[in-house]
């Protein structure tokens, strides 16, 4: 496969990715249960199917990936367990739209990471992107500075690290990771259990969850954590995005939750620069290409 068709195909899957995690936080809310016990359901249904696909794909197949890639899919899968606990945490302790913007920031921990340990230098433009990032992200932690929202966001901001720093080590290793992070849920799962064993299972439409974790987020990561197979850590982060643009429309349209006001203006700061950043890239990534056909033509 050339390595056009295969950016191509890095790009189609990575976006089915973020435009199908876009409904996970709405789901989440709409199971109306206690944190452990969505974190315990949602992870025993992920690692559920991901064994069953997993199951079939092999009968059928022998080039079937394999869960744990070595310990660079080992180390990956435990990145991701850590990020979901994360993440969870943040759903519950602060706002959906702080969550998803500030999980937006991944772009700027991808770039950073790949740019000292896979040494893709940024170019100028991307470094201007990542400080208006980082201006967003000030704009809409400060705002939680003295409520309740500040811990949330802080574990957003956590969640985000770690999905990049997954992201940059996939992308190092040239492994197929696509169920790595689904078996990585095994660590979330364990922590849910021990917890769920004290307070007890707690939740009003288990349904919700199950969906969620049955069928949204195997197809999410599988596809997500592809992508580092085909495409730049920073241009899978951008996928991300898609949560970020989407989730706090479909929870605004369920649930009438409206963002503060700097929340908007620092969310709006990181979108704006991400999609400008996002069509540049691509305008870029084309020209190359068109370069090298010129000058080097089958």
């Amino acid at each position: 496969m050339s390595s056009h068709t295969d950016h191509q195909k890095g790009l189609l899957v990575t976006a089915i990715g973020g435009l199908v995690l876009s409904i996970d936080i709405p789901l989440i809310r709409l199971a109306n249960g206690e944190a452990w016990t969505i974190l315990l359901l949602r992870t025993s249904c992920t690692l559920a199917a991901a064994l069953i696909m997993w199951a079939v794909w092999r009968s059928y197949s022998k080039n079937a990936p394999q869960l744990i890639p070595g310990w660079s899919g080992l180390i990956v899968a435990v990145i991701y367990g850590l990020g979901a606990v994360a993440f969870m945490t943040a759903v519950y302790h602060t706002s959906t739209a702080d969550l998803v913007f500030i999980l937006a920031f991944n772009t700027v921990f991808a770039a950073l990471l790949s740019w000292l340990f896979l040494k893709e230098r940024p170019r100028p433009l991307t470094l201007a992107a990542m400080a208006l990032m980082i201006v967003g992200v000030a704009i809409i932690v400060g705002d939680s500075v003295g409520t309740g929202y500040l811990f949330g966001d802080l574990m957003a901001l956590c969640s985000a690290f770690l999905i990049a720093c997954a992201i940059t080590i996939s992308r190092a290793s040239g492994k197929d990771m696509g169920f790595t992070a689904l078996i990585g849920v095994i660590l979330p799962f364990g922590v849910a259990a021990f917890m769920v064993s004290r307070t007890g299972f707690q939740v009003a439409a288990p349904w919700w969850i199950m969906l969620n974790g049955g069928v949204v987020m195997p197809i999410a990561f599988f596809c997500l954590a592809n992508g580092p197979k085909y495409i730049s850590g920073a241009e899978v982060a951008m996928f991300y995005l898609l949560e970020t643009i989407l989730a706090p429309v479909w929870v605004w349209m369920i649930f009438a939750e409206t963002p503060s006001r700097n929340s908007l203006i620092g969310g709006g700061i990181m979108i704006v620069t991400l999609v400008a950043h996002s069509l540049w890239q691509l305008h870029e990534g084309r020209k190359r290409r068109a370069d090298l056909a010129v000058h080097h033509p089958a």
